[in-house]
C-alpha cells in the first residue's frame, strides 16, 4: 500500500509564499485602498513583505 501524504493546504499557500532559504513571506493587509486615514508610515510599511517568526513557520512548513 502507498503511504498516505499530507495534502498543501489551499488557504496557507495562497497567503504564504516559501523561500529557498526556508523563510515563509507574506503580503501586509490593507495596504490596497482607503489609505487616505493612514499615515504614510503605516502605507509605506505595509508596501514591505512579513516575515513569519521561526516558530510559526517552522509548524506551517509542513502543510505548505
Amino acid at each position: 500500500m502507498a503511504k498516505i501524504k499530507q495534502k498543501t493546504h489551499s488557504a496557507t499557500k495562497k497567503v504564504l509564499k516559501k523561500h529557498k532559504s526556508g523563510k515563509l513571506t507574506y503580503m501586509k493587509s490593507g495596504s490596497t485602498h482607503k489609505t487616505a486615514k493612514d499615515s504614510s508610515k503605516q502605507v509605506r510599511q505595509r508596501r514591505n513583505k512579513g516575515q513569519l517568526a521561526k516558530g510559526i513557520a517552522k509548524r506551517l512548513k509542513k502543510v505548505i
